[in-house]
């Protein structure tokens, strides 16, 4: 939270011990969104991470040649559509309406727990802490937050920031489009990004 309008944390913290203060005033910020890492390193989530951890040769072949690009950012996306809509077909023939689809427990005096899902924008994970019967502490990281971390405490950049170095700008534009297809390629949700 080094570049982030919170208050500091003396290093990072995992997210079952992260705290979540606004500092509006803080020197050196320039966001709400916190910066994520995983083991020390930027992390970019979507759906082109997704399907290059998943192998698919047509995205594999167009990072390769050209990296993580607003052009392959969306292929990707395009390509997760036709794969989601032929599972969802499954899933739909495994419904079964009148099978229970909750299960209800008794909420513990003492308990953590985390969940974590590949949501259409990333990764998604929640983590809880509850004492005495009450929650205790909730994060979430949500993909937003993943893709568009500021610089850490070292001052590396999140990936948005790195995807805009060198943005075409042309003579006389005042709001880049080049710039506007970059953010957009990252399907921002800046609401989920504020938890």
């Amino acid at each position: 939270i080094s570049h982030a309008w919170m208050q500091h944390q003396n290093n990072p913290k995992h997210p079952y011990e992260g705290t979540t203060f606004p500092l509006a005033d803080k020197d050196g910020a320039y966001t709400w969104c916190k910066a994520p890492r995983l083991s020390g390193e930027v992390v970019q989530v979507g759906a082109l991470s997704r399907q290059v951890v998943n192998g698919h040769p047509l995205i594999r072949d167009l990072v390769a040649e050209s990296g993580g690009n607003v052009r392959n950012r969306v292929i990707a996306r395009l390509l997760e559509i036709a794969l989601v809509v032929t599972a969802m077909e499954g899933w739909a023939r495994q419904l079964r309406p009148k099978e229970p689809f909750c299960h209800h427990a008794r909420m513990p005096d003492e308990a953590e727990g985390f969940g974590m899902i590949e949501a259409a924008r990333g990764s998604l994970g929640h983590w809880m802490r509850v004492r005495k019967g009450r929650i205790l502490n909730y994060q979430i990281v949500a993909p937003t937050t993943w893709n568009f971390s500021p610089r850490d405490a070292g001052g590396v950049r999140g990936a948005l920031e790195q995807a805009l170095i060198d943005a075409p700008v042309r003579k006389g534009e005042k709001d880049p489009v080049s710039v506007q297809h970059i953010v957009r390629s990252f399907d921002p949700c800046m609401v989920c990004t504020v938890h």
